[in-house]
């Protein structure tokens, strides 16, 4: 369990939450293993399968707290609310936001920044680690270039110039992508990114774990109250989850990204863990996506030190807390969003 941003995390699989006078109670088989006191909380999020009892939940609803339930894997389940649902203000701030461009801009270009940061970081960890087996030269020249993106990025104040830089700075990062490899160089190659279907094992990786990414942020959205389907760099369109992929833009560098190229360094798959289809595509096949989730889950359970806030959380939780920021900006208790800056 953690206590952060007035949020308490119950990440325990075990844990069953009570109201006990104007505490919050973690049970585990009955026995107390901690106590919160209700009004220094503003959210509650459960990652546990027990759940909460009826006496809590109506407290919470009647103190204007947040309740929300996930599965132990992040799924987003249900939002405990009352008479009064604070949330239609967020959310209508939200859509406000949305439809004016400049202030979609304003926030989007911050993600897009931490996105470009963390590709150049990416590049420069493998420098850092791995500089006598990889052309040096070519990678520092490449995240010279990202870095000149940085400060072009923060000026922008139309979404089409955005969008652009943002796909340049795609390029020149996929260009030396396949220098960040070191497994097996025959099984994988990557020449550019392909999609719908993926064309080559790593490709097929980064797909697969583009989609749990997009379906992490989508289900943190949701957990804060906000409407993960109207965002301010991808625009509405049916069955889309727009603000997800906004906020997902900054973590794929540094969460899916190098998540794929630590587990084709560390040779976690073979060939046999790939379908190849007649039209070309490669999947992953039933043992291959297995193997994924299971490393995925794993993965998400490793700690860093949050650049905001300061204090160590799982990797599991930052989507969840990213949310939490982007919905303290848009209720204006923070004066811009804070993209998540990894080094």
């Amino acid at each position: 369990m953690r206590h952060l941003l007035n949020t308490l995390f119950v990440t325990s699989e075990d844990i069953y939450l009570s109201l006990d006078g104007e505490n919050v109670v973690a049970n585990r088989e009955k026995m107390v293993v901690a106590r919160y006191p209700l009004h220094t909380l503003s959210a509650i999020l459960s990652f546990s399968y027990p759940g909460a009892s009826p006496a809590l939940m109506g407290a919470c609803a009647q103190r204007g707290i947040s309740l929300s339930f996930c599965t132990p894997r992040g799924r987003f389940l249900a939002r405990v609310t009352g008479e009064n649902n604070g949330n239609v203000l967020l959310r209508r701030t939200q859509y406000r936001i949305a439809d004016d461009p400049f202030q979609s801009c304003t926030i989007a270009r911050t993600m897009i920044f931490g996105k470009i940061h963390n590709a150049r970081w990416s590049i420069e960890r493998t420098r850092r680690d791995h500089k006598l087996r990889v052309d040096d030269q070519n990678l520092r020249r490449t995240s010279e270039q990202l870095k000149n993106l940085l400060p072009q990025i923060l000026q922008q104040t139309d979404l089409d110039c955005l969008r652009g830089l943002e796909g340049a700075g795609a390029i020149e990062y996929f260009e030396v992508f396949n220098q960040l490899i070191l497994g097996d160089s025959t099984l994988f190659q990557f020449q550019t990114r392909s999609r719908r279907p993926p064309l080559d094992p790593v490709n097929a990786l980064l797909s697969f774990a583009y989609s749990l990414l997009s379906h992490d942020c989508t289900w943190a959205l949701e957990s804060v109250g906000l409407d993960s389907y109207v965002g301010f760099l991808h625009r509405d369109r049916p069955g889309r989850s727009s603000l997800a992929l906004d906020l997902m833009e900054e973590f794929r560098p540094c969460i899916a990204d190098r998540f794929v190229l630590s587990c084709i360094n560390n040779r976690i798959f073979q060939k046999s863990d790939f379908e190849y289809r007649e039209n070309g595509g490669v999947f992953l096949s039933e043992y291959g996506r297995h193997l994924f989730l299971k490393r995925w889950q794993e993965r998400k359970k490793d700690s860093l030190t949050h650049p905001f806030l300061g204090e160590k959380v799982p990797w599991g939780l930052v989507p969840y807390l990213q949310a939490l920021l982007l919905s303290r900006h848009l209720r204006g208790d923070l004066e811009a969003y804070p993209p998540f800056l990894w080094k």
